[in-house]
Order: structure tokens, then sequence, then C-alpha cells
């Protein structure tokens, strides 16, 4: 059963992401969200990416990130080739965070042109340090193109905190109910949908070619070197 859907509502290319537990990435979720952009790609329509509820992502494939440093890697490099095709995706992208994001889920927020989450007990943070993994280059030039200067502190000492507080730092632009999360983005996304888009995405991708360019340019590098204490 596929755990990515793209379905067209209301003139919107929704990219809902279930994988029934988690939502933790692993090579063959990110192969289904690749695979679904694409097919929102070719809607020509604004896009709402969403989470399951109560979990947008808890992060990469445990199994994965934990049988060795070369599997971890792999992984790695996979992430930043979605983040980088989220990131500069030609179409509008509402991100709707229906939950706990964690990790590479809370990496994931810094793509969207508009991020709103759900109001609750939810955990939103980069908590890479606090299980023993140093922050890859290219998440960290996403967190800086986002994140306010405390946002990046707690993003140095692996802390967590609630959607409210998420906003404050960077990680999302607003919080609403959790039973309207997916709503209210679609709402937003339905309300871009009159912009050109060969405008938006030359226009973006002018905005983040130099972000672009600093990940690709040190990928290689830093992931050959980058291993879990």
């Amino acid at each position: 059963m596929a755990s990515v859907t793209c379905e067209l509502r209301d003139d919107v290319a929704v990219v809902t992401v279930d994988d029934g537990k988690a939502n933790a990435y692993s090579h063959e979720l990110i192969d289904e969200l690749l695979g679904a952009l694409d097919a929102a790609e070719s809607l020509r329509a604004p896009v709402v990416l969403a989470g399951r509820p109560g979990r947008f992502s808890a992060g990469f494939d445990l199994a994965t990130m934990t049988s060795g440093n070369e599997p971890m890697r792999a992984l790695l490099h996979r992430g930043a080739e979605l983040l980088l095709r989220l990131f500069t995706f030609p179409a509008p992208l509402v991100i709707a965070c229906t939950g706990h994001a964690l990790a590479f889920g809370g990496i994931l927020l810094f793509t969207g042109d508009h991020r709103i989450g759900a109001d609750g007990e939810f955990k939103i943070g980069l908590n890479e340090t606090q299980i023993g993994l140093p922050l890859p280059l290219f998440a960290a030039e996403l967190a800086r193109y986002r994140l306010s200067a405390t946002g990046l502190e707690d993003v140095l000492f692996g802390r967590v905190v609630s959607p409210e507080r998420a906003v404050a730092l960077g990680f999302l632009d607003e919080v609403v109910g959790s039973d309207e999360v997916v709503d209210r983005s679609m709402t937003y996304a339905a309300e871009l949908a009159d912009l050109h888009g060969p405008v938006v995405a030359r226009t973006k991708l002018a905005l983040r070619a130099p972000v672009v360019e600093r990940i690709t340019a040190t990928l290689d590098e830093d992931l050959a070197t980058l291993t879990k204490s």
C-alpha cells in the first residue's frame, strides 16, 4: 500500500505522507514522495504537503540510520535531494505540519513557502545533537535560511519546542487547530493559484539560489566525513 498520495482538490494538489506509523523517511518513502511531487508538478497547481494526523514526521528511518555510517550517509544524501526538490519546487508549496516534526521532519519545514502547524501537545525541532549526530551542512544551511538566532541556539543544543514556540523561532508561520490544519493550508494555497507559475518559479530560484549552491557544493564532502558518535 502506498504511503504517499497526490490528489487534486479544489485546484490544489494535496500530497499526503502517511505510512501508518511515524512517517519515518526511508529510501522507499523518499522515492514515493519524489514521485508524488512529479505528479503534483504536472498538475500545474499550488501544492500542500501534509503528514498524517498527529505526525508530520519523526525523521529518518531509525533502522537505516543505526546500521552503520555508510547506510546513514546514503540515506542522508537522498534526504538532501528531497529537500532541494522541495526548496526549489516551481509551484507555491504550503506545508501542513499535522503534528510532531522532529529531526528530518523539522528540516522539511524549512522548505515550504508557508508552513502551517497543528496546535496541540506536539514537539517540533532538530534533536540531532541529543542523539549523537552532528547536523549535516545541508540542514544547517536551511536552518540559517529560516530560523532566528534563538532558533539556531535551540538547534545547537537539540531542543524541541511547542508549535506556538516554533512560530516565534521560524519553524512555522502560523498555528491553527489540529482539525483545521489541512483545510487552512488548502485555503492558503488556493489563494496563490492565480499567480503566474513561471514567474513564481524563477523568483523562488533567484531568492534561494545561494543556499542551493552552497548545499550542492558541500554535500558530498560533508557526508563523506559525517559519523554518528
